[in-house]
């Protein structure tokens, strides 16, 4: 291998390395935050018969997350439930504004 061939996968490897020690950081300062996710935009686990990233059928389903920063989940600002109760964010998993089966 020759010198330039060395100093380029040598680079390469510091890139990476940086790369994923600022996606550590950055998902550090995020948590799961449960029901705050408007339909096909959750980013993962969103209950039973469905697969991951996008699979959420129902604005706000309660059982399916999306990463937020970290002490932010209780706090997002949603609109009222159709009872007219307040509609929050959960770290676990919700029963409520679950698709129909």
């Amino acid at each position: 291998m020759s010198d330039k061939m060395k100093a380029l996968a040598l680079a390469a490897a510091v890139a990476a390395s940086v790369g994923a020690q600022a996606t550590t950081a950055s998902a550090a300062a995020k948590e799961k935050c449960y029901g705050v996710s408007l339909a096909g935009k959750n980013d993962c686990a969103a209950g039973a018969g469905t697969t991951c990233a996008g699979s959420s059928t129902v604005d706000y389903q309660g059982n399916a997350w999306t990463l937020v920063d970290k002490g932010s989940c209780m706090t997002i600002e949603l609109p009222a439930m159709a009872d007219g109760s307040a509609r929050m964010g959960s770290l676990e998993p919700l029963d409520r504004d679950l698709p129909s089966s």
